[in-house]
């Protein structure tokens, strides 16, 4: 690893966990992975993600310019469409299923279309607008919200269950 700065940069940090989501697809969709593992791993860190970026970094991020706010805004209902496709898989029981295929499918595409815009607006004027101590700054806070999610059960039917219905979503 080159030093320290990179590791904690919090758009790296950011983007490690999109490669990571993107790889968890590649196991969920594999019939001789074990998918239930798979989406117990992916359903943790989706929310883990998702939370520590609307706690931690999204509204630290409008304060600077370069960043556009109405991207963040819309992150973070991406973020609620995404936990809404995730509670959809979550609640079907069979993995082998079409249904669960389906539903999948859905989620796959919900994240990989929010990652991909949050790569090109929201991260993108990140990397270019807020400097280099603040990221770090930012990505210490991602990391430590995100390990108190994990920490907390976040990917349970349960929990993901009240934050769907819950938080008016």
């Amino acid at each position: 690893m080159s030093g320290n700065k990179e590791d904690r940069d919090v758009v790296a940090v950011i983007l490690r966990d999109h490669r990571s989501m993107e790889d968890l697809f590649r196991r969920l969709r594999s019939v001789e992975d074990d998918r239930a593992a798979a989406l117990r791993e992916f359903s943790a860190l989706l929310i883990a993600h998702g939370e520590a970026e609307e706690a931690e970094v999204y509204g630290a991020l409008k304060r600077f310019r370069g960043v556009d706010d109405e991207e963040v805004e819309h992150g973070a209902e991406e973020h609620a469409e995404g936990n809404k496709a995730l509670l959809a898989l979550l609640e079907v029981g069979d993995v082998g299923s079409e249904k669960w295929d389906e539903r999948l499918e859905k989620l796959v595409e919900a994240v990989s279309h929010h990652v991909d815009e949050e790569e090109r607006t929201i991260l993108n004027g990140a990397r270019e607008n807020v400097p280099d101590e603040r990221r770090a700054e930012l990505g210490v806070a991602f990391l430590e919200e995100r390990a108190k999610q994990l920490a907390s059960d976040c990917g349970s039917l349960e929990h993901v269950r009240g934050m769907v219905h819950g938080s008016g979503g």
